[in-house]
């Protein structure tokens, strides 16, 4: 089976390519994203959070599966990249984006849970991921990529990853499971209390 996904949000052809003009090279993988779209979609009215908006390829994604009531928040240290996302994606009313570093947001943020919280940078997976959990509302969804080998890891990152896994599959308070699929994915789903 051709695992290619077969509709592609139309933001992403040109964020590709500004991607591609800016030299940034950690965008959302396609498969990630349609996994992305489809969680989306599956929350009428959810709230959303993206920890590391890049270039905003993941928010396109996120916004293709959302209802017009759903609202997407998305972090972002580097303004630069997040201009990107910015300029393409911010006259949609539905997305918030966030410049700052997302360890001091997650730290500051103070308001409602997150029906779908995306974790693809360092805070809210390597670090502060208990904050970055809490935030996850009851029967909501964590989702986190990168988990396989990458070019460019950072000596000793394999063990983090491996840390990582086993912390989030120790949990009582979630339900995970780990895809062998696009760049590596676990996902957790909190127990409904």
């Amino acid at each position: 089976m051709d695992d290619t996904p077969s509709r592609i949000p139309a933001a992403v052809t040109d964020l590709r390519a500004a991607a591609r003009d800016a030299g940034f090279t950690m965008s959302c993988e396609e498969r990630t994203g349609s996994l992305l779209a489809v969680l989306a979609a599956t929350r009428p009215a959810g709230r959303i959070l993206e920890l590391g908006t890049g270039v905003g390829e993941g928010a396109a994604w996120l916004l293709s599966g959302m209802s017009p009531a759903a609202r997407l928040v998305s972090v972002e240290l580097d303004s630069a990249v997040q201009g990107i996302a910015r300029a393409e994606l911010g006259a949609d009313p539905r997305v918030t984006f966030v410049g700052g570093d997302g360890g001091a947001w997650l730290e500051e943020y103070d308001g409602e849970p997150f029906d779908l919280v995306f974790a693809d940078t360092w805070p809210g997976k390597f670090t502060h991921l208990d904050r970055a959990l809490d935030l996850v509302a009851s029967g909501g969804t964590y989702l986190i990529d990168d988990l396989d080998p990458q070019p460019g890891w950072p000596e000793g990152h394999e063990a983090s990853v491996v840390g990582l896994l086993a912390e989030l599959e120790g949990r009582k308070d979630f339900r995970t499971v780990r895809l062998a699929w696009a760049s590596g994915l676990l996902m957790a789903v909190r127990a409904v209390s």
